[in-house]
C-alpha cells in the first residue's frame, strides 16, 4: 500500500502528570494500530508538546509550541485520545490542547481509550464526545475502556494480559476508526470541506 494511501492516525496521550500510566496505554494501543498495513501512527505526548496553559486572544501570534504541533494534527486522518479519568472528568492539559486547535479536528473521526477505577474512564469519554461534536469531529461509537487497569498486569510484568478483553475492543475500535477515517478523508477531498 502506497504511503499516501495509508491513513494517518494521531494517538494523543492526554495525561501530563508525574507517574502517569498514559504512555503505557498509548504504546499498547499504537502497537495494535501499527499491525494494520493501512495505518500510519503518530504518538503525540502532550507532556512533550508543552502547550501553554493560557490561550491567546484572536489576532495574536500563536506560541511556537502550538505552531509545532499543528502540522502533526492537521496531517492526521483520525485521532485516538488516550485519557485517564480524574474526578469524573479528563485532565485539564487535554482540554487546553483541544482548545488550541479548531480546523485540525474538523470532519475527522476521534476514538477513545480510557482508563481509571471502576468506571474505566467512561465519565471522561462522555464529556469528550460532547466537546468533539461541537468541533465538528465524529466520535467513534466503539471505545476501549480499562476499569481497574492495574489488574491487567501479567505475572511476568507485561501489560495488558494476553487474554484481556481490551485486545478485542481495540480491534473493533480500530475497525470503526479506519472506516470513518477513510470515508471522511474521501468526503473532505471530494467536496472541499469548508470550515464554518
Amino acid at each position: 500500500m502506497a504511503s499516501d494511501e495509508r491513513l494517518r492516525v494521531a494517538v494523543i496521550i492526554g495525561s501530563t502528570r508525574s507517574g502517569r500510566f498514559g504512555p503505557t496505554v498509548a504504546e499498547w494501543f499504537a502497537a495494535q494500530a501499527r499491525r494494520r498495513r493501512e495505518l500510519e501512527v503518530d504518538v503525540v505526548d502532550l507532556a512533550e508538546a508543552r502547550l501553554p496553559e493560557v490561550l491567546i486572544d484572536e489576532g495574536e501570534e500563536l506560541p511556537a509550541e502550538v505552531r509545532t504541533l499543528a502540522p502533526r494534527l492537521a496531517a492526521a486522518d483520525g485521532f485516538v485520545v488516550v485519557t485517564p479519568e480524574y474526578n469524573h472528568s479528563f485532565p485539564a492539559p487535554l482540554k487546553t490542547a483541544i482548545d488550541w486547535y479548531y480546523a485540525e479536528w474538523q470532519a475527522k473521526p476521534v476514538a477513545f481509550v480510557s482508563y481509571g477505577r471502576e468506571s474505566g474512564g467512561l465519565h471522561a469519554v462522555a464529556q469528550l464526545r460532547e466537546i468533539f461534536a461541537v468541533l465538528r469531529a465524529v466520535a467513534v461509537t466503539e471505545a476501549v475502556s480499562l476499569p481497574c487497569y492495574w489488574d491487567l498486569f501479567d505475572a511476568d510484568g507485561s501489560w495488558p494480559k494476553r487474554g484481556a478483553s481490551c485486545h478485542a475492543a481495540a480491534g473493533i475500535t480500530l475497525d470503526q476508526l479506519s472506516w470513518w477515517a477513510r470515508t471522511l478523508r474521501t468526503a473532505r477531498n471530494d467536496h472541499q470541506w469548508r470550515q464554518p
